[in-house]
C-alpha cells in the first residue's frame, strides 16, 4: 500500500494521473457557486446573452452563477479582470467580437486572448443594424442618412459600447465606405450608449441586433439597414447595407465564453458539453430567435481557430482604415 501511494505521488507530480482522475473532477464538478465575469455593463449584448445562458445552464449544473458586470475601455477591463481569476472553474469569461479587435487597438494590453484563455464555446451571432433615433434623425432611409452626414459634416454623432469595440469599427468602417463624416461618442457599455441614443442624447448607433430588437420593435428607434448579407426575419423589411446602397458593409458580432487559462480540462470539457445542450433548449432557441441571432456550432479547438482568424482579420480592418483611439 505505501510502494502504490509513493507511485501515485510521483505519477501526480508529473502529470500523469490526471487521465484516471479527469473522471472524478467532471461528476463532482460544481459544488459551489459560478462566476460570470461580463466585461460591460448591464443592458448591452453581451449582457443580453450572457444572461439566460446563464439561468438555463444554472439548471443544468445544479449551482447558481452570478453575472459580474465590469465595464471599462472597450471590454479589456473585464477581461484582464478574468485572465488573473482563479483557474479552478469556477470564473469563466463571457466575451465578444470586442476582445478579438482589442489587441489592434491596445499595444499594452496585460492579457492575451488567445494564451491567456481556454476558448468553450461561442453562444450567439446576431448581425449588426444601423439605428437611429426618429425624433432626432428624419432620415427614413440610409442613403438619406449618408446624404444628411455630407451636407451637414458637424451635425451628427454615433454611440458605440467603447473604443476597440464592434460598434466602434462598425462606425469607422461606415464613415470610411459612405464618406460620411460622423463624431463618434464612447460610452462604457452598450447599455449606457443605448439609453442615450433611445433619450436622444446621440444620433445614430451600429448596435447588434440582439439588444436593438426590442428597441425596434417598440418604436423608440428606427432601423436603416442590416450590416449583413441577407436580411434579419426579425425586421424583415429592413434592407441590408448592400441593397440600401453601401455595398462591402458587412459586419456581425459574435459572444461567446472562455475558460481562465489552467482550468482542469475535464471542466472545460463539462462546460463545453453542457453549453451545447443549453443552445439547444427550447427557451435559448425562441429567445435567440427573437433577437434575430443564429448559433454557429464553434466550441473548443474550432472556437480556438475562429478567434485567431478574427484577430487577424479585425487587425487588418484596424490598418486599413486608419483608426486610431480618441
Amino acid at each position: 500500500m505505501l510502494i502504490s501511494r509513493r507511485i501515485l505521488l510521483l505519477l501526480t507530480a508529473a502529470g500523469l494521473a490526471t487521465t484516471a482522475t479527469a473522471p472524478t473532477v467532471a461528476q463532482t464538478w460544481p459544488t459551489k457557486s459560478i462566476t460570470f465575469i461580463v466585461p460591460f455593463p448591464a443592458g448591452g449584448g453581451t449582457d443580453a446573452f450572457a444572461r439566460p445562458i446563464a439561468a438555463q445552464l444554472e439548471q443544468q449544473l445544479g449551482q447558481r452563477i452570478i453575472i459580474d458586470n465590469r465595464g471599462g475601455a472597450g471590454g479589456t477591463v473585464g477581461a484582464s479582470a478574468a485572465s488573473k481569476a482563479a483557474p479552478d472553474g469556477y470564473t469563466f469569461f463571457v466575451g465578444a467580437a470586442h476582445h478579438t479587435i482589442a489587441p489592434a487597438l491596445y499595444p499594452k494590453l496585460d492579457y492575451d486572448i488567445e494564451k491567456d484563455f481556454i476558448p468553450v464555446g461561442v453562444i450567439a451571432q446576431p448581425p449588426q443594424v444601423i439605428v437611429v433615433n426618429p425624433k432626432k434623425v428624419e432620415a427614413k432611409t440610409l442613403a438619406e442618412l449618408i446624404a444628411f452626414a455630407k451636407a451637414n459634416p458637424d451635425k451628427l454623432n454615433y454611440a458605440s459600447a467603447g473604443n476597440g469595440t464592434t460598434h466602434h469599427l462598425a462606425g469607422e468602417l461606415f464613415k470610411l465606405l459612405a464618406k460620411a463624416p460622423l463624431t463618434h461618442v464612447p460610452y462604457r457599455g452598450a447599455g449606457p450608449a443605448m439609453q442615450d441614443l433611445v433619450a436622444g442624447q446621440v444620433d445614430v448607433m451600429f448596435d447588434g441586433l440582439g439588444s436593438s430588437a426590442p428597441q425596434i420593435s417598440g418604436g423608440a428607434l428606427r432601423a436603416l439597414a442590416v450590416a449583413a448579407p441577407t436580411r434579419s426575419g426579425v425586421i424583415a423589411t429592413v434592407p441590408t447595407a448592400k441593397e440600401a446602397g453601401l455595398d462591402g458593409y458587412d459586419v456581425a458580432t459574435w459572444y461567446a465564453i472562455w475558460a481562465t487559462k489552467g482550468t482542469p480540462a475535464p471542466i472545460v470539457a463539462r462546460v463545453s458539453e453542457e453549453l451545447q445542450k443549453a443552445l439547444k433548449a427550447p427557451m435559448i432557441v425562441e429567445a435567440w430567435k427573437k433577437n434575430g441571432s443564429a448559433i454557429p456550432a464553434l466550441y473548443g479547438p474550432d472556437f480556438a481557430k475562429f478567434v485567431s482568424a478574427e484577430v487577424v482579420r479585425w487587425g487588418k480592418v484596424v490598418n486599413e482604415a486608419n483608426i486610431r483611439l480618441e
